[in-house]
């Protein structure tokens, strides 16, 4: 299986539109680790323009692992990290700037900043300090019912070269804030649960109110005084949703400065295949995946369904994950049904689509059909 893997992975780098190349990795000193001598390595390989370069070697963050316990549906998890590096492309390009997972906040922290903020009365019953009362929800007395509006807090910090390319230096940090879309409510006579919908305008609000405060902390801390610092509003999926969530506003502080001036939109939007939501938007995309659904009914009547999840930017398809769960087992019959597939993804598929296809069975992925955007050519990995 992990030979298959590392196969299907070198297939995806092909994809990406760059060819492995073996040039001499750059060395650099962090400035920030210069005293101690530690180097750093940038490789000389990058997947593709979509994609950062990750320093080397590879330090986690201490917030490592929160998001999966703060985030309520598995789908958020992924995309929380990879629609945070698409948002930072708007001030960080990818040719320019390298990936570090985020230093500045670790796990204390976050976990204060998600509390809510006391009143004196309950810092008193808490026994708590006025300094400790740095939660960002909002406040919540007897008898109110404030929504939990911040779910979680990622970051990721950018880093860029000097102008002598021998050393790298902060360029930038990231940092997402999760608000939550929806409102549990549960009865405590009844044991009843109640799910309230948080509006649009009323997420943004309170997201660009926690985004300034949140500036103005990280302006106290060694090493962000001047640094820009890109924040990011994600809304949170309800869940039992089967999409995640999408990213709807940024912003950034630039040098030094500690209040935000301008939000941008982001236009994202996720949509499941098959569903209704999906058949409304996006007709014509819904018409290929429907002929695709049915052709693959009409030859192998013994497969479980065809489901794909697809990322729309400015209500344009920027990515469609298909996936097919298989009844059977036989190798054969993979291969088969795989060659199948391939002939009609490329029969019906537009070009302009970029796609992946998973084939899997109840003992994990059994191949894997990849489609580039501006070809019409299909790549087929089998697992062995």
């Amino acid at each position: 299986m992990k030979k298959g893997i590392v196969a299907a992975l070198s297939v995806l780098f092909l994809l990406g539109g760059c060819a492995p190349t073996f040039e001499k990795q750059d060395q650099v000193v962090q400035e920030n680790k210069a005293d101690e001598g530690e180097k750093a390595i940038i490789p000389s390989f990058q997947i593709s323009e979509d994609y950062y370069k990750t320093m080397l070697p590879y330090e986690t963050s201490e917030t490592r692992g929160v998001v999966v316990n703060d985030l309520g549906s598995r789908y958020d998890i992924n995309e929380i990290e990879t629609g945070l590096m698409r948002v930072a492309q708007n001030q960080f390009p990818t040719d320019q700037y390298f990936f570090k997972e985020g230093k500045y906040l670790d796990k204390e922290t976050v976990d204060s900043w998600l509390q809510r903020e006391y009143t004196s009365k309950q810092l008193k019953d808490k026994k708590m300090k006025e300094s400790e009362n740095v939660g960002l929800n909002p406040v919540q007395e007897d008898g109110d019912t404030e929504p939990i509006y911040l779910a979680h807090l990622v970051e990721h910090n950018y880093l860029k070269k000097t102008d002598d390319g021998k050393s790298v230096q902060l360029g930038g940090v990231v940092i997402a804030l999760s608000l939550n879309s929806v409102q549990y409510e549960t009865n405590m006579s009844s044991g009843a649960r109640t799910v309230k919908n948080i509006s649009n305008d009323e997420l943004k609000q309170q997201g660009m109110k926690m985004a300034e405060e949140v500036v103005k902390r990280l302006r106290q801390k060694d090493g962000l005084k001047n640094a820009p610092i890109m924040m990011a509003l994600y809304k949170q999926a309800p869940k039992d949703e089967r999409v995640p969530g999408h990213f709807f506003a940024y912003s950034t502080a630039g040098n030094g400065e500690d209040t935000i001036q301008k939000w941008n939109d982001v236009n994202e939007s996720h949509y499941l295949f098959p569903s209704p939501e999906a058949a409304d938007a996006h007709p014509n995309d819904y018409k290929v995946f429907k002929t695709l659904k049915d052709d693959v009914e009409d030859y192998f009547p013994v497969y479980t369904g065809l489901t794909g999840q697809a990322l729309y930017e400015d209500d344009k398809l920027a990515k469609m994950n298909f996936e097919v769960a298989l009844t059977f087992e036989g190798k054969t019959e993979t291969i088969g049904f795989a060659q199948h597939l391939s002939s009609m993804i490329t029969k019906h598929v537009p070009e302009s689509w970029d796609m992946e296809l998973t084939i899997s069975s109840s003992d994990g992925p059994e191949a894997l059909i990849v489609k580039k955007k501006g070809s019409k050519e299909t790549y087929v990995h089998i697992y062995e």
